[in-house]
């Protein structure tokens, strides 16, 4: 098992096995709560950039994180999630686009070792939310592995106006949490989910 401290972001800990991640009003606004319903995450995708850009602050608008597209209209590509406060790259998360199914890899910024990933459940579900008109509307499934593809948790999208995802992490002892928690936000805001 690896050691996630090696990841760990300052200025945010992560503690609790759920968040709710719901998306603003505003298209590629996003909030994650944790199981008291507390904001402990804000993130919205920085308009008129040429790379894709998000900037994360915590619940005292302090800024976080930053993740941002490797190149320019990255729709699958990499995106470099950097600590706000040392400036170091702390993972990358790598988007395998297909019609059928989702993928993103967690990796190590330096080494580039894959961490975890998360992957959409269910080929039709994928297929029908690329292809169908308002398709998008429909729930999404993820389920998060870690490196040797054992179960980490899920990221469970709940019908609504505004997006919302569910994300449970049954066992992260070797996974950091807020690249998972920001991957959720991203995921959306990238795919259009």
């Amino acid at each position: 098992m690896s050691d996630t401290r090696g990841y760990d972001i300052k200025g945010i800990e992560l503690t609790d096995d759920r968040y709710t991640v719901e998306q603003g009003f505003i298209r590629n606004k996003y909030k994650a709560l944790d199981v008291n319903g507390d904001v402990v995450l804000r993130g919205k995708q920085k308009m008129l950039k040429m790379k894709e850009e998000f900037p994360f602050v915590d619940a005292d608008d302090n800024e976080v994180f930053t993740v941002k597209a490797g190149g320019i209209i990255d729709v699958a590509g990499n995106y470099v999630l950097s600590d706000a406060q040392t400036g170091e790259d702390i993972v990358i998360l790598d988007n395998d686009y297909s019609l059928l199914q989702d993928t993103w890899k967690i990796r190590d910024a330096t080494t580039e070792s894959k961490l975890a990933e998360i992957n959409s459940r269910g080929a039709m579900v994928t297929l029908a939310r690329n292809i169908i008109p308002f398709g998008g509307w429909i729930p999404h499934k993820y389920e998060i592995t870690d490196q040797e593809g054992a179960h980490v948790g899920s990221i469970d999208g709940q019908f609504s106006l505004r997006d919302r995802y569910e994300i449970t992490i049954d066992d992260a002892s070797n996974v950091p949490k807020e690249p998972i928690v920001a991957a959720a936000m991203v995921i959306d805001a990238i795919q259009g989910n």
